[in-house]
This record gives C-alpha cells, structure tokens and sequence, in this order.
C-alpha cells in the first residue's frame, strides 16, 4: 500500500479506472454476442443489434479500451455476417 498521499490518490484513481473500463468492455462484448446470436437464430432485429454492437465498438475504440485496428477489423466481422 502506498505511503505518498499523490500515490494513495493515484491507486484510487486507478481502481475507479479500472472498474468503468472493465464495464465498458464488458457493455461491448455483451452488444457484439447478443448480434451474433440474434443472426444464428434468425431473429427479426438483427441490424438493430448490428447498430448498436457496431457502436459499442466505436465507443470502445475512441475510449482507447481496443484499437482502431481491432474496432474496424470486428465491425468489418460483423458487416459481412450480417450481409449473409
């Protein structure tokens, strides 16, 4: 445990950090396997789901969470399934 009270402030900064990052992550995930299972059921709202896993992506991408390599590789991922 730090001892420096600009130490002890960072640890805490780092710690909600993580948390909201982890959230973040885990909000995009959640978006891109509720399309991918949506399009292998065949369910009707399908590009509303593409919508908004695509955006998570972005979002993601911006927050420096993925990079934009990554973002644009899994959206592209995403497109060709859902043009299948």
């Amino acid at each position: 445990m730090p001892i420096i009270k600009s130490a002890i402030e960072r640890a805490k900064t780092n710690v909600k950090a993580n948390e909201r990052n982890a959230a973040q992550m885990s909000a995009m995930r959640t978006a891109v396997k509720r399309f991918e299972q949506a399009k292998t059921a065949g369910a009707d709202n399908v590009e509303d789901l593409y919508r908004q896993a695509s955006a998570a992506v972005d979002h993601a991408a911006s927050k420096g969470l993925i990079k934009r390599n990554k973002a644009s590789r899994d959206k592209s991922r995403m497109a060709a399934r859902l043009a299948k």
